[in-house]
């Protein structure tokens, strides 16, 4: 396995719309490595999400895991479609390791529904709230060229890493 490199904001690679990953790739091993890569890239850089755009690879490839008491398991999404939204939105905190040391507040729905291939090629529908919702829309966010910046509608919430550690990290802030 192999740490890859981030891109970060301004790279052309996060601003693409990415391609399906032809299902017949999926098993191939050089693919599974790059699975292996991309959630090797994320623990070293203490993400829960990376899309493949933010490593270069313009695939509809998402890795996610979480751990805690508001976490979720490890999610390989590949060709992620949300089928459906809760129609009850929350503001929370997010953050992405394609844009260094910011944090500000954007508005999602609560839930979704997802339909995705896993790992092993098989499909697979899931519900999900709360932190792993917000993450879920997150990364595909990325699939379609956006980042978490082109969803906030209050810049006044956009803070620097440390001063949000200071100022407005609570014990219950969920940050992405």
């Amino acid at each position: 396995m192999a740490v890859l490199k981030i891109a970060k904001l301004g790279a052309p690679a996060l601003r693409q719309i990415t391609k399906p990953v032809p299902p017949e790739t999926i098993g191939k091993r050089t693919f599974q490595e790059f699975i292996d890569d991309m959630l090797e890239t994320m623990v070293h850089a203490e993400g829960i999400g990376l899309a493949a755009p933010q490593v270069f690879r313009s695939e509809q490839v998402v890795v996610m895991e979480c751990h805690g008491e508001h976490g979720f398991p490890q999610t390989i999404l590949i060709n992620p479609e949300i089928l459906g939204y809760s129609p009850v939105t929350a503001e929370s905190w997010e953050g992405c390791l394609s844009v260094d040391n910011l944090r500000g507040k954007v508005r999602r729905p609560v839930g979704v529904r997802v339909k995705f291939l896993d790992r092993d090629g098989k499909t697979v529908e899931l519900d999900a709230s709360g932190l792993y919702a917000v993450c879920i829309q997150h990364e595909i966010d990325h699939l379609q060229g956006k980042l978490f910046l082109d969803r906030m509608t209050d810049f006044s919430t956009l803070t620097q890493l440390e001063e949000f550690e200071k100022y407005w990290r609570t014990e219950h802030a969920e940050v992405i």
